[in-house]
């Protein structure tokens, strides 16, 4: 009898400047039940130990190599590492989260019995700045779905390290888009809208940890590098969305329309004209309303910004 041959792994960690949580993001994956698997470090230009610490890695495990790309953010990373993959199957795993043991092992035999699913994905353990196990609140996290559409126009109840994607999955959606905010939303939207089913097993296969250790999700919401970056996401989710059919009536469609129309408000107030009239515009589109065409008409009248400002204020009021 041929003896069979698992198929590889590929695991992609982007890093910048976090030597200490890397190692432990490494061990993670080395200590898998499954094997055979592959470890690509993708260093976004660290400035700090981090370089050694790779060096390191690589020597003392043969499963992990590493490349050195121009700082680009988390996208960017993840994508050059995408591109160096050798394996059938793919893992992406931010520096500062861990992988449970068993995490290949259920996810890849959930992807073998289900050939019809693109991707894997399991529970996601919460772990606050010390350490201690906390309650998802700021989303409903770690829901059962069989498709990525409709329920991720409200939010992205999964975390980067939740899914294991096949590797044809990633090809077809394409290249990470070079956001350094909600890259990781708009990404697996566009995994959606190509109607990829979901399997789903009942087993705790990923940590999530909160820290305050140079997190691009923390910062100014009014700053308008970040608001380009949402405002890009979010237009694109919305294309992803109707790529897969998701009707305008929907409530989970009309929801992410108020939602646009909010970012739409914060743009103009930072400056954004351009985001700012795409953006609700798109609203507009999916879930027309009374106070989108006065905001339209005010802000043809009195400029974005202050239109936005205006908003703004409205709003603390």
């Amino acid at each position: 009898m041929t003896p069979t041959v698992s198929p590889l792994v590929s695991t992609i960690i982007p890093v910048f400047n976090r030597p200490a949580m890397l190692r432990e993001a490494v061990a993670s994956v080395v200590a898998q039940t499954y094997r055979p698997v592959e470890v690509i470090i993708v260093d976004d230009s660290s400035t700090d130990e981090t370089p050694l610490v790779i060096g390191e890695l690589a020597a003392r495990h043969p499963e992990v190599r590493s490349i050195r790309i121009p700082n680009g953010g988390p996208g960017a990373a993840r994508d050059a590492g995408r591109n160096e993959a050798r394996g059938e199957f793919i893992q992406y795993l931010d520096s500062d989260d861990l992988l449970m043991p068993r995490k290949f092992e259920r996810q890849v035999k959930a992807l073998q019995e289900q050939p019809e699913c693109g991707v894997a994905y399991g529970i996601t353990r919460y772990r606050d700045a010390d350490g201690n196990e906390i309650a998802c609140t700021w989303k409903e996290a770690n829901q059962i779905r069989e498709t990525i559409f409709p329920s991720f126009l409200v939010a992205r109840w999964w975390e980067t390290a939740t899914p294991l994607y096949r590797k044809s999955v990633c090809d077809a959606a394409g290249p990470w888009m070079p956001m350094r905010l909600e890259e990781d939303w708009e990404y697996d939207c566009r995994v959606g809208a190509l109607g990829t089913r979901l399997a789903y097993v009942d087993e705790v296969v990923a940590e999530h940890r909160d820290h305050s250790d140079g997190r691009l999700s923390r910062g100014s919401g009014a700053d308008p590098a970040r608001l380009r970056d949402r405002a890009r996401a979010h237009e694109l989710i919305a294309s992803h969305a109707r790529r897969a059919g998701v009707s305008a009536e929907a409530p989970e469609f009309q929801r992410f329309a108020r939602e646009l129309f909010h970012i739409a408000r914060q743009c103009g107030a930072a400056g954004l004209s351009e985001e700012a009239k795409r953006l609700v515009a798109i609203a507009g589109s999916i879930a027309p309303s009374a106070d989108m065409r006065i905001y339209q008409l005010a802000a043809r009248l009195a400029g974005w910004r202050l239109a936005g400002r205006a908003a703004a204020w409205i709003e603390r009021r």
